[in-house]
């Protein structure tokens, strides 16, 4: 019995010697350890700010995200960047560009980058205006002149697709590919709120959405897709391409679900198999084909609100754009012409202002006084009852870019 007794008793001590080693070991490596970084480090360390092209700018702080889930690149960039605005003019759209791109100076006060697809036959006269306004407008701008071009595959039916040149902007991705992000704009638009408002949109992009572009319609009793299509379309309504925010970094490393083939597709591969099966069905051309890619891939796009692309669609029988009357037009888009016919007098008359405005003089007396007595003078129509809210925001705009521009040198 003694002899059990004195084994206990041994066992029991060599157990203590081993517990205070074991406790002796830890306390030696905690130490010893290095000190584990911070929450606010590890985010810093995690976040570093990127390029999508690869290129590290030094000159963006980290974006901290916590208990949150992380932005895309488009949504975590600094809101100084230069912001880059793409239009395609062909025909006698040349004066409709470069008074859309007067429209953007006019009222920005951020550095923008002009990408100007036009005819070879338009570039002169593009250059000679551009060059001819005052330094303190050129200043904060840049731009680069381009042919029109088109794969040299199918080339005849893309330029005729559906307008001169209109189909262009499908391509922009694989021509552009220095650029990240792209705001798009059709010759018929006009500012009427500064460019950086619907840029800083790219911000509110999740980590799938690669393109931007608001409803075509808002009532689906008047709306033409839900009515007429012979093709797949985005939503209810479908949407409008005429003011599109771009990723091309995205655009060009997606792959897109479609109802040709089983696996995804990217951009450049698409468009041609798109073409073939519905090149009968498309009236409206290019637009009608985005429609079809959203159509199918509807988690790569965000839709916002119709007054950053308000159309006579919105007032021809009654304000239909709710975001509108609430805040006003922002971008206001001229399509069907009506920049240049009777039948919507108070586009014309918005457009009219900016074409006779001489660039660089005072906005109020020069500009935003002259556009309300014109659009005074349209309140005998739908769209002139309404075009109080053309104007809506101009005011505070104004007031803010003349106090930050400086005088001509």
């Amino acid at each position: 019995m003694q002899r059990y007794v004195r084994v206990l008793a041994l066992c029991s001590f060599f157990a203590f010697l081993s517990v205070l080693y074991v406790l002796n070991e830890l306390h030696a490596n905690t130490a010893t350890a290095p000190q584990r970084p911070s929450q606010s480090s590890a985010n810093e360390r995690d976040h570093k700010p990127t390029h999508n092209d690869g290129e590290t700018h030094t000159h963006l702080r980290p974006v901290l995200f916590r208990n949150a889930t992380r932005k895309p690149d488009s949504a975590g960039r600094q809101r100084e960047e230069k912001m880059h605005l793409a239009v395609v003019a062909c025909g006698t759209r040349q004066e409709e560009a470069v008074n859309l791109l007067k429209s953007a100076v006019m009222l920005s006060k951020r550095a923008m980058e002009f990408h100007i697809f036009a005819e070879d036959q338009l570039h002169k006269q593009i250059k000679t205006v551009l060059d001819s306004w005052p330094t303190s407008i050129r200043q904060k701008f840049s731009y680069t002149l381009y042919p029109v071009s088109f794969p040299s595959q199918h080339q005849s039916e893309w330029s005729k697709l559906f307008k001169p040149c209109a189909s262009q902007r499908l391509f922009l991705p694989m021509i552009l590919k220095k650029v990240d992000s792209l705001l798009y704009v059709d010759t018929d638009v006009i500012f009427l709120r500064p460019v950086e408002l619907l840029w800083d949109l790219f911000m509110q992009f999740n980590s799938s959405q690669l393109a931007a572009m608001a409803p075509e319609h808002e009532e689906p009793r008047i709306a033409w897709y839900n009515r007429f299509a012979r093709h797949p379309y985005y939503g209810t309504t479908g949407i409008n391409s005429g003011v599109m925010l771009m990723n091309l970094t995205r655009m060009r490393q997606a792959h897109f679900k479609n109802d040709m083939t089983a696996i995804g597709l990217n951009w450049e591969e698409l468009l041609v198999p798109l073409l073939h099966k519905y090149k009968l069905n498309i009236t409206w051309g290019d637009q009608d084909l985005i429609n079809i890619i959203f159509h199918h891939n509807p988690e790569k796009l965000l839709v916002f609100p119709c007054c950053w692309n308000f159309r006579p669609d919105h007032c021809i029988y009654g304000s239909n754009c709710g975001p509108a009357e609430l805040e006003g037009v922002f971008v206001l888009h001229g399509n069907r012409g009506v920049f240049h016919n009777e039948k919507q007098p108070a586009f014309k008359a918005v457009y009219e202002a900016v074409r006779q405005y001489s660039i660089g003089e005072d906005l109020v007396n020069s500009f935003w006084s002259p556009l309300e007595e014109k659009l005074n003078e349209t309140t005998h129509t739908y769209c002139g009852k309404i075009s109080h809210l053309f104007t809506k925001g101009l005011s505070r705009t104004m007031t803010s870019t003349q106090r930050t521009t400086p005088p001509d040198a």
